[in-house]
C-alpha cells in the first residue's frame, strides 16, 4: 500500500479551504438576513437638520477650537 503525502496533501488543502469557503458564505448570508430584520423592526430615525445650523457658521464652535488650538501650542513650545 503506497501512501503519496502530495496528493493527501492536496486533498486535505482542498477540503479545509473549502470547508473555510463555506463557512464565510454561509456566515455573509446570515448577517445579511440578519441586517435586513433588524432594519425592518428596528429603522434608523431620520433627524432633520436646520438649514443654518452648519458648523462651519457657529462661531462658538470655532471660537472653541481656536482656543484648544492655542492652548496646545502653549503647552508643546519648547
Amino acid at each position: 500500500m503506497e501512501i503519496n503525502l502530495v496528493a493527501e496533501g492536496v486533498k486535505f488543502m482542498i477540503i479545509g479551504m473549502g470547508t473555510v469557503f463555506l463557512f464565510l458564505m454561509i456566515m455573509i448570508v446570515v448577517l445579511k438576513f440578519q441586517a435586513h430584520i433588524i432594519g425592518k423592526y428596528f429603522p434608523e430615525k431620520i433627524v432633520p437638520v436646520p438649514p443654518n445650523s452648519s458648523p462651519m457658521n457657529d462661531k462658538g464652535l470655532v471660537a472653541a477650537i481656536s482656543a484648544a488650538i492655542q492652548m496646545y501650542k502653549k503647552r508643546n513650545q519648547e
